[in-house]
């Protein structure tokens, strides 16, 4: 059950990577970590020979590979049940699987003009019409899961799942470039700033 390795990009710029490894660290998995460094000539070619897809993250677990973040983490969440990554409850279930593909599939504006840089503190101001849309609809499902289904704890619903694991990197795009935030993100931000492997990921991207 051991036996697995994490193919990530740097650091510093790959929100795709952050959200698996925040999953495995939550599951309490052991695994190696392997970084391509992106945004160089070569990177496409560093990846192809780990990834079919040529893209990172990869998960392989004793021979068996596994791409795209989401599908890392569905796998996770099957390999380790006591880990919780999904709600128990099948309402919270099903909302949380809502909210994590819509994360996975959308928010195109707030990707482009505000990309992940885990180490860069650059406030931006005139926020453009399409990217606070995005930033408004984000926090409108973190208040909506809040207010529903976190009793249990400080995250989206409760416990730690997925779909904090899927949102990890905006809190970090939203501290980068100093967006402001309603008290209830900004304490949900605060919980996932908290994470011991949240602190890990942007102390070795620093680094």
């Amino acid at each position: 059950m051991d036996e697995f390795v994490l193919v990530v990009g740097t650091k510093r710029y790959s929100t795709w990577s952050l959200r698996p490894y925040m999953a495995l660290r939550h599951a309490g998995a052991t695994f190696q970590e392997e970084e391509v460094t992106l945004r160089q000539p070569d990177t496409k070619a560093q990846i192809l020979a780990h990834s079919p897809s040529g893209k990172v993250p990869l998960l392989i677990h004793n021979g068996l590979k596994v791409w795209d973040s989401l599908a890392i983490c569905e796998y996770v969440a099957e390999l380790f049940p006591e880990a919780g990554l999904w709600p128990a409850e099948r309402d919270a279930r099903a909302v949380a699987r809502a909210v994590s593909a819509e994360m996975h599939a959308g928010f195109q504006a707030l990707r482009q003009v505000m990309p992940m840089d885990i180490s860069l503190h650059a406030p931006m101001s005139g926020i453009p019409p399409e990217v606070q849309a995005d930033i408004d609809r984000v926090t409108a499902i973190w208040r909506d899961c809040r207010a529903r289904f976190g009793q249990g704890g400080p995250f989206l619903f409760g416990r730690f799942t997925i779909a904090d694991a899927m949102y990890a990197p905006v809190v970090s795009r939203f501290t980068t470039y100093g967006v402001g935030v309603d008290d209830v993100s900004a304490a949900y931000m605060q919980a996932i700033w908290d994470l011991p492997a949240m602190r890990d990921w942007a102390a070795a991207a620093t680094a």
